[in-house]
């Protein structure tokens, strides 16, 4: 499937969704999640690693009305990516199919903005 189609996918699924940012977040869960599926190998939760933190990322999205899609994207779509060192790899997919397991991730990962 193109990315294209991916994309806009992912992007009607968040903006029919209520908004992820509203709900509440169970962090034991998400971290768990997030350390199952391999995010922490690459993002610390507050230092950087080969990837910049999740913190980090959270302040970058913070106050955005999309930040939820792009994030969903993010994680779902493999877009390529570049690592702090300035090489380029292909983001990681997210295997989990748990809709409510993706939405509390994203809900904690923007908990994290300072």
């Amino acid at each position: 499937m193109k990315a294209s189609i991916i994309c806009a996918i992912v992007t009607v699924a968040a903006l029919t969704c209520p908004q992820i940012a509203n709900s509440a977040v169970d962090a034991e869960a998400a971290r768990a999640l997030a350390k199952k599926e391999g995010c922490l190998k690459c993002h610390g939760v507050d230092r950087d690693k080969t990837a910049r933190s999740l913190t980090t990322i959270a302040g970058k999205y913070k106050g955005m009305k999309d930040a939820d899609a792009k994030l969903l994207w993010q994680i779902t779509t493999g877009p390529k990516v570049k690592d702090l060192d300035g090489g380029e790899d292909v983001h990681d997919i997210i295997k989990t199919n748990d809709k409510s397991a993706i939405n509390n991730l994203i809900g904690w990962i923007r908990s994290l903005a300072k």
